[in-house]
């Protein structure tokens, strides 16, 4: 028996992965949420009576999607977009990919993402994960709804509960799973970081990232990006170019020295991203090989805004490959406890 929700979120993934326009994946989205608050008899009596666009959120292509998956049918909308999006990686991508047990960095629609924390969860756990990192901007950040202290406050509360109900599914012979707490945290203009110290100090992870004044020059980007590496709340460098490569936007890599940059990364104990997103995979792969040299260890990570563009993982995995990335250098191939156990340490003995 088919589930109609689940196909209808099945086709959003697929659109999300391949960065389709945002209002394609909200009608499935949206359709998928009314069809979980119905009974399944209703529903189908509206699917025989051809009234399913009678319910709010439910239009001519997803009611036909909806019809379909009752009749047991897989959904012909689903059949086509299947493939989008999906890109062929290496074997040993693949395999660097298969060793990833988590995500370091991803965003909820508490800040700009699209799907709350909960949906973001359930699919990292559905793509194999064991834990996924939560890193919504911080305050300085108003364009992406950064959060504010108060409002991480709040979220760390809702990913307690969360665990809560994701520990007594694990109970009822679901995976086992966790979320844990995070910020994607401005790198200010002086280095600081953009968040209240004791909040830094109590979420599990923090990825520090450059998102303004990126043309800086050289002799002040470099070290505004040490000073924040050497806070000893930083924890992965997040896209340190800041480079973005889109049909409509080609947005240059900041500059800096990144020789003194990745010393600095290495000496502190601070990951550098991966950042598997298709418009940025930064760092190019001249700086990788570089923060390889450097003794750096990397977090593959896919600063997912939506939960289809959690799959983007095997792209960084791909990129990583090439470079020499192995296993033993991502943080990311650690179970959660180890990697609290990394995170927790002082900078200097990680």
């Amino acid at each position: 028996m088919r589930d109609p929700a689940e196909d209808l979120r099945a086709i959003a993934f697929c659109l999300e992965r391949a960065l389709e326009p945002s209002y394609r994946v909200k009608a499935f989205r949206t359709a998928a949420a009314t069809v979980d608050g119905l009974d399944r008899a209703e529903l189908a009596a509206r699917a025989g009576a051809g009234t399913l666009e009678e319910l709010k959120g439910i239009g001519k292509v997803t009611a036909l999607a909806i019809t379909e998956s009752l009749a047991g049918e897989e959904p012909n909308y689903l059949r086509r977009v299947q493939s989008l999006g999906a890109m062929p990686v290496s074997e040993g991508a693949a395999a660097l990919r298969q060793a990833l047990k988590g995500d370091c960095h991803t965003h909820s629609d508490w800040s700009d993402g699209g799907s709350p924390i909960e949906e973001m969860a359930r699919a990292a756990r559905d793509l194999g994960h064991e834990w996924v990192v939560l890193t919504d901007h911080s305050p300085r950040l108003t364009v992406a709804r950064g959060l504010s202290p108060d409002r991480l406050r709040e979220q760390l509360e809702v990913v307690r509960r969360l665990n809560q109900v994701l520990a007594e599914e694990a109970d009822a012979g679901a995976p086992e799973f966790r979320v844990l707490t995070g910020i994607e945290c401005d790198i200010n203009e002086d280095g600081s970081l953009d968040q209240e110290p004791a909040l830094l100090a109590e979420v599990d992870l923090v990825v520090a990232s450059v998102h303004s004044k990126l043309r800086m020059p050289s002799a002040d980007m470099t070290p505004r990006m040490v000073a924040a590496i050497s806070n000893p709340h930083t924890d992965v460098l997040g896209h340190c170019t800041g480079r973005m490569r889109t049909a409509n936007k080609n947005r240059p890599e900041s500059e800096f020295d990144a020789e003194i940059v990745f010393a600095a990364c290495a000496q502190f104990g601070v990951a550098v991203e991966v950042n598997s997103r298709p418009e940025r995979l930064d760092p190019p792969k001249r700086l990788l090989r570089l923060a390889l040299e450097a003794g750096c260890d990397v977090a593959i990570d896919t600063d997912a805004h939506a939960p289809g563009q959690l799959a983007w993982q095997e792209l960084g995995c791909e990129r990583a490959y090439l470079t020499g990335v192995t296993a033993d250098r991502v943080v990311n191939t650690r179970s959660a406890e180890d990697l609290l156990a990394w995170t927790r340490q002082p900078p200097g003995g990680r």
